[in-house]
């Protein structure tokens, strides 16, 4: 295991691991970058990777946690038992890797549903909050996480050589610091009425209203975007990447074909609790945000 700043280069090949250390950077926002993985794809794997399999709109195909089919791929499609077989085996690889390389988590993780990323990233068309090409943590509007946290893994699979560009910028203590005097208190009232009227899945508490704002202030101050503390890392096909990425201040800049799975954990089940956003947020609020 090697370590630069807000990057960790782990070799899943090594006999042994220093796993204090791991996830001592997992928990700090660091990215642990894995050069090479142990998943190769199948040549009819490679030949269905094709952006044409996608239902038009649907910006990434998903399958659900122990799910038999894809979602964002049309049953007859020809390519769809084949592009199941390789998510599911991702999906079975990707918690593996997790388990392996933090058993402190084997007993608390939730999967969430496994995505496959067929389009370039360069030539999407959205909205500013929606821009991932800005630097962000990641939060989500219409499914408050209560301080849950969000565990990802990535993989790059471009078949044609191409990397997947990422930029990793400051630690989420010092963005916190930055943003928190800006951001818009929530109102009274405010989280019953959106989970009444279904914007919500479930009650927006303190820290979701926070993380939001925080997610959009981020991505609209476009001086922070070019000024920030931040580098630069192409991740080459066969690397794969992980990171908890409600914490870890991140953009993807180009590249196209990438798995991804999600985990949930909650902050007490953390091997340092105190390392959560949900922790650094209260003792900088200097109160309750549950």
């Amino acid at each position: 295991m090697t370590q630069d700043s807000q990057i960790v280069s782990v070799d899943l090949d090594a006999p042994t691991h220093d796993l204090d250390r791991l996830i001592g950077s997992l928990e700090t926002g660091s990215v642990l970058h894995v050069p090479t993985l142990p998943f190769q794809l199948t040549p009819d794997e490679r030949a269905s990777l094709d952006p044409a399999h996608a239902v038009k709109g649907r910006k990434n195909i998903s399958l659900p946690p122990a799910g038999t089919a894809l979602i964002g791929v049309e049953p007859a499609d020809p390519a769809h038992a084949t592009l199941l077989g390789l998510v599911t085996r991702y999906a079975n690889a990707a918690r593996l890797w997790i388990d392996t390389l933090f058993p402190h988590y084997r007993a608390h993780l939730i999967a969430a549903p496994t995505s496959l990323r067929l389009h370039r990233v360069e030539t999407r068309h959205t909205s500013w909050r929606k821009d991932d090409s800005r630097l962000h943590v990641d939060a989500f509007p219409s499914r408050p996480n209560q301080g849950e946290r969000i565990l990802r893994v990535f993989m790059n699979i471009n078949p044609h050589g191409e990397p997947r560009v990422w930029r990793v910028g400051e630690d989420f203590e010092t963005v916190a610091r930055r943003f928190l005097p800006r951001l818009p208190r929530q109102w009274p009232g405010s989280a019953a009425l959106f989970n009444a009227l279904g914007i919500t899945k479930r009650r927006r508490s303190r820290y979701d209203h926070i993380m939001m704002h925080l997610h959009d202030a981020m991505k609209a101050d476009m001086a922070y975007q070019r000024s920030c503390a931040q580098i630069t890392l192409p991740f080459a096909p066969g690397a794969g990447w992980i990171c908890f990425s409600d914490q870890a201040s991140h953009a993807v800049m180009s590249g196209q074909f990438m798995l991804e799975q999600t985990f949930f954990l909650q902050p007490q089940d953390m091997a340092e609790p105190e390392r959560a956003p949900l922790a650094i947020l209260q003792r900088l609020a200097g109160r309750s945000l549950i």
